[in-house]
């Protein structure tokens, strides 16, 4: 498939293909402020199709929020891609939360990470850093002419692997607790239409518990997980990230297991895990799929659609990776 201009209105040329990319690329960083915050700084790392501006009409967004320990700069072969089929890809870091919790210090990081205590605090400011980004739209487009006028804000899903996934659980409507007492609190942010949860944290471990917290979710969402996808800190197994989908209150959710997938292959570096074998392969399953969901979702591509309920998507699978869903 093949777009014009205005990448809404496909025109179908042949068949519908995710991997296939249309734009050439370019990269911007910057620093937004929040004052509501005492001067907090978000800093971003931009992907978008690079074209003269005023040639495109507005694209769908698409954010990234990392995990535990990581950065604006995880996960580059995902929104590369996306920005090459004509996406706005913004990453975003959060400070507290982020490589200042590693960098500078002796050992290896996760040694670090996981011997470093994480204020419920940092994580919060985390939490609202979503919405300040979503307001901070305009102030984006101002300071990159480059991509002025080419964001859709009617048209935005958000991201993240890990920590960055369960930010995007909360903001999702997944109901979380307030430190000492029994009340939970709502963080879902409306503006956006769908997400993608990159291994997925499970935030109880009791059915009960889980189904109170993830029948909150109000939006679609694409779980992946691997069957090597546990905890690096230990907390858990590959399993329970699963639990997300089985209990979110949305109908309409997918999952992608990739067999011997591990933690890191979302992010496009390996910490402390091994070589993977199969991480090329990986990666293409999760760029065809993230590819295919955006456009099912944010584009609201029939094509995208049945390309991932159809055959398309599972002729990329591996014959032992699992697929579910409960698309609508």
């Amino acid at each position: 498939m093949t777009y014009i201009q205005n990448l809404h209105t496909p025109v179908t040329t042949s068949p519908y293909n995710p991997l296939s990319p249309i734009y050439p690329i370019k990269i911007l960083r910057g620093i937004l402020t929040d004052p509501a915050r005492n001067g907090r700084e978000v800093a971003y790392k931009l992907y978008a199709p690079d074209v003269a501006p005023g040639t495109m009409q507005p694209q769908p967004l698409v954010i990234w929020s990392h995990g535990l320990g990581g950065g604006r700069d995880g996960a580059g072969f995902i929104s590369r891609h996306l920005a090459a089929r004509g996406y706005v890809a913004l990453h975003i870091q959060h400070i507290g939360t982020d490589t200042s919790l590693w960098e500078g210090k002796p050992g290896h990081p996760w040694d670090v990470i996981r011997a470093t205590p994480i204020p419920r605090k940092a994580v919060l400011q985390r939490y609202r850093d979503i919405p300040f980004v979503l307001s901070s739209l305009n102030t984006l487009e101002s300071t990159h002419p480059e991509v002025a006028g080419l964001i859709d804000r009617g048209h935005i899903g958000l991201s993240g692997h890990s920590l960055g996934a369960m930010t995007t659980q909360i903001m999702a409507g997944q109901y979380g607790m307030r430190s000492g007492s029994r009340h939970s609190y709502d963080l879902h942010q409306p503006q956006i239409r769908a997400g993608i949860l990159y291994s997925p944290i499970p935030l109880y471990r009791h059915p009960d518990k889980a189904n109170a917290a993830y029948r909150g979710i109000r939006i679609p969402l694409f779980h992946m997980t691997g069957t090597q996808d546990d905890s690096p800190i230990g907390e858990f197994t590959h399993d329970l990230r699963t639990d997300i989908y089985t209990h979110a209150g949305h109908a309409d959710q997918m999952l992608l297991v990739l067999k011997d997938g591990d933690h890191m292959v979302y992010n496009g570096s390996r910490g402390q895990l091994g070589d993977n074998p199969l991480r090329e392969a990986h990666e293409t399953s999760i760029i065809a799929a993230t590819t295919a969901y955006w456009d099912a979702y944010l584009r609201d591509d029939a094509a995208a659609r049945a390309w991932l309920l159809g055959d398309g998507l599972r002729a990329i699978l591996a014959p032992e990776d699992v697929l579910r869903t409960r698309m609508t």
